[in-house]
């Protein structure tokens, strides 16, 4: 049985592939701060106390695995520069002491418009955001890694969506997790083309591309499609679907309030951050998968109206279907 570790495995994507991780056969660790609170939520996994911000954590809990999942970030997009990198370096030393191979859910944060709209795993990366500098220098690290004994796997995606995506455009912004669906505010405008990635769809790929790790490159990249909103409009009539067909009442679609993001950002930390991603939801920006479905003949999907549907009713904003 191949072994595992997890970093973020408390969050979204990474609780995610610590779960089918699990189901596809692998040996899960997960480090945490609260092993009681998180075995509670999860006996299954082997869990470690530690921090990823201690090196000599990570580097004790990488003992034996042959695979790091790297699935921690800053909460509500704060304290990027002076966490991010730490973290990654963390991984990376561990990485490089057992040969193994880190797996890094990615973003298109560290794209800028020269490489706009369509986006290929070698497109040139010139960012105009603090946060997306930061992943730039991140994959930079990544690739020496690759170098010096570890192996790297990179799976970039649109904006994630699922159950557990507290931190997310989804769930703070479109729609308010814990609380019913009464209206849509989509940041985005009409005719402008912006991109999802599914949690479970996401965490399947890069389940799908561990077994097949042997073949790959040392420092491997693929892009995700996900699912294509193709002028706008799809997503927020999605969840306009849905919560018509649980609840009988179809919320309205309003625009994404940004004065009021505005106003408020200068005292309010993860405002001001989300304010910095707007221009992402100003021009098209698509991921090409062609790569990915060369390598699994196929990308993971699931259907959207499903996908929507079970991340409104984990996220809280639907009743419980009998």
């Amino acid at each position: 049985m191949s072994k595992v570790l997890v970093l973020g495995a408390t969050g979204g994507i990474g609780g995610e592939m610590a779960r089918q991780l699990h189901a596809a056969g692998w040996q899960v660790c997960a480090l945490t701060r609260d092993v009681d609170k998180a075995r509670g939520q999860n006996a299954a996994f082997t869990w470690l106390e530690g921090d990823a911000l201690k090196r000599k954590d990570v580097l004790a809990a990488a003992r034996g695995c042959a695979v790091i999942v790297h699935a921690v970030n800053p909460p509500g997009y704060r304290r990027w520069a002076e966490l991010v990198l730490p973290m990654i370096d963390n991984t990376i030393a561990a990485a490089i002491a057992e040969g193994a191979t880190i797996v890094l859910p990615g973003t298109v944060y560290n794209f800028g418009p020269d490489a706009f709209p369509l986006l290929h795993e070698d497109s040139p990366q010139h960012p105009k955001t603090r946060k997306g500098a930061i992943r730039v220098q991140l994959e930079q690290r990544l690739y020496a890694a690759s170098g010096n004994g570890a192996r790297v796997l990179i799976v970039r995606a649109g904006d994630f969506f699922g159950a557990q995506t507290a931190n997310s455009w989804f769930s703070q912004g479109l729609v308010n997790a814990g609380k019913p669906v009464h209206s849509v505010n989509y940041p985005g405008a009409r005719g402008v083309a912006h991109q999802w990635a599914y949690l479970p769809d996401v965490a399947r790929t890069m389940v799908e591309l561990l077994e097949r790790r042997d073949t790959l490159e040392a420092f491997a990249r693929f892009h995700m499609a996900g699912h294509t909103d193709a002028d706008g409009t799809q997503m927020s009539r999605a969840i306009q679907r849905v919560v018509l067909r649980r609840t009988g009442q179809q919320p309205v679609v309003r625009t994404f309030p940004w004065w009021l993001l505005k106003m408020v950002s200068p005292f309010v930390a993860t405002f001001r951050e989300m304010l910095e991603m707007r221009y992402l939801w100003q021009t098209p920006v698509l991921l090409d998968n062609t790569r990915l479905v060369q390598v699994l003949g196929a990308e993971p999907c699931t259907p959207l109206d499903e996908a929507v549907e079970t991340a409104l009713t984990g996220m809280g904003c639907l009743p419980r279907a009998l």
